[in-house]
């Protein structure tokens, strides 16, 4: 499968892309997108400005080191980010009162005092300063699109038993969400990622897609051809 490039995820010695991340770094960056994920949903967000708040972050940390800065403030300003590039604004105030309940759960919504205000302070130059080490490139395209064709014609090429009574598309969906808890979105193309989540699903389940053993080419090639979906 192809990697995007070294470019789309830092150069350095500092940063030298996901795959280079020690264990412990890891971890820390599974449970802030972890946090990304569900604050995203508490503030109603869908699916595509969670993905590019997710990508926001992971790129970030592409090019500076997690101990630079406090990896949930950068999360949090990645929401905010990502609200405005996906055209689903999002309110600071609401950003922070869900991110307060999440690390302190039942607490009362913070009061607009200088500790409010300084917090707000703090997402609005962290999303600067986001800007600015992306190059203010913060547009992805995310695997969503291509995951829904790849299963609509799966469906039809499919006999319906085999459809109805296997979660294939449901498994598919949270394979890619979980996808973004690492930095898939940054090394690989959205069609090649959104391929290889629908064939998990299917070895899965144990799933045979038709033809395939008399078929010229297997049928996850056809579907990872460079082809784009407007």
């Amino acid at each position: 499968m192809e990697t995007v490039g070294q470019d789309s995820c830092g150069g350095g010695d500092a940063a030298r892309g996901t795959e280079w991340r020690p264990a412990a770094e890891a971890r820390i960056h599974f449970r802030v997108t972890r946090f990304i994920m569900e604050a995203g949903v508490k503030l109603g967000m869908q699916s595509i400005p969670i993905a590019t708040a997710c990508t926001i972050y992971h790129k970030f940390f592409c090019e500076l080191n997690v101990d630079a800065y406090d990896p949930y403030l950068v999360a949090m300003s990645s929401l905010y980010l990502a609200g405005k590039v996906e055209e689903q604004h999002l309110r600071t105030r609401d950003i922070i009162n869900v991110s307060n309940r999440y690390f302190h759960p039942g607490s009362e919504p913070l009061e607009l005092d200088s500790h409010f205000w300084a917090l707000r302070d703090s997402i609005v130059q962290c999303e600067l300063l986001v800007l600015r080490v992306l190059r203010f490139q913060v547009s992805f395209q995310h695997p969503h699109k291509y995951l829904l064709h790849y299963l609509i014609s799966l469906k039809n090429w499919l006999n319906r038993y085999s459809w109805q009574r296997t979660p294939i598309s449901i498994t598919a969906w949270a394979l890619l969400r979980d996808s973004y808890h690492g930095g898939l979105c940054l090394r690989f193309r959205a069609q090649h990622i959104a391929v290889a989540v629908l064939h998990l699903a299917l070895q899965v389940y144990g799933v045979e897609v038709p033809a395939e053993a008399e078929a010229e080419k297997p049928w996850w090639q056809i579907y990872t051809m460079d082809t784009e979906i407007p």
